[in-house]
């Protein structure tokens, strides 16, 4: 659960960076703002069960592949080997985070 509300805040960061992008009236820019609201009222509510720091670099992390992804799928941003490289050094990054915080919790008995 608590990993889930971190991947949920994070679509929604992919939702509002790329409307900062790409919103051209009211309707778009109002969603855009809701995004954020959303995304960080769940970022807030996981960095609650969370060590805050790990929270938020998984966060960042996966809103920016996504981010990437959305790119490259929508909106035909072009792509190179180095591009990939380093999007998938960022998933082994947060798959990292990930794997090491909870053994962290698991060994203070708080899993």
């Amino acid at each position: 659960m608590k990993w889930l509300l971190v991947v949920i805040a994070a679509a929604f960061e992919v939702g509002w960076a790329t409307g900062l992008k790409y919103a051209n009236d009211t309707l778009t820019w109002t969603l855009t703002a809701i995004a954020v609201f959303i995304s960080f009222w769940v970022l807030l509510k996981a960095a609650t069960l969370l060590p805050t720091s790990t929270a938020y670099a998984v966060f960042a992390g996966l809103g920016t592949v996504g981010t990437v992804i959305v790119d490259i799928v929508f909106f035909n941003a072009s792509i190179n080997i180095w591009m990939i490289l380093f999007v998938v050094l960022l998933l082994v990054g947060i798959i990292g985070l990930k794997t090491v915080t909870g053994e962290a919790s698991e060994r203070r008995g708080h899993a």
